[in-house]
């Protein structure tokens, strides 16, 4: 499961999503790619199963790039336990991502089965998302 072998502080504040994306707002590596309509939190195991689909989808034909990465921690309490007494443990690791930022790309392969694998990985995400070519600058999100 992907999460960072190491990290500088142990726990995070929630923090905001307002925005669009700073960067990596375009197909950069592979011929098309899967870009963010709306901000959320992409947790691990969501990144996983979308590797594992595109992959299937692919039969380990041409390249995947992976353009999110799970860097955050997420904290929750137990269940039945009382306010306060400090943040509770960390229970997660979720990539924050915001409108426009290309999460997936995928090259080396017919444009038909790319857009195929696509659509089956964002299937597998709790948010909208746009399939998008190689470089398209310019136009809406």
């Amino acid at each position: 499961m992907l999460m960072p072998k190491r990290v500088k502080y142990r726990k995070q504040q929630r923090g905001k999503m307002n925005g669009k994306a700073k960067g990596g707002t375009i197909v950069h590596f592979g011929e098309w790619g899967i870009k963010a309509l709306e901000p959320h939190w992409i947790t691990a195991q969501q990144i996983e199963s979308c590797r594992i689909a595109i992959t299937r989808t692919l039969k380990r034909n041409g390249n995947l790039w992976i353009r999110i990465f799970p860097d955050k921690p997420i904290t929750s309490k137990g269940i039945g336990v009382r306010m306060g007494k400090g943040k509770g443990d960390v229970e997660g690791w979720v990539a924050v991502v915001k409108p426009g930022k290309v999460m997936f790309e995928i090259g080396g392969v017919p444009d038909q089965l790319a857009k195929e694998a696509l659509e089956k990985a964002a299937s597998k995400l709790p948010i909208r998302t746009k399939i998008v070519p190689r470089y398209q600058i310019g136009g809406e999100l």
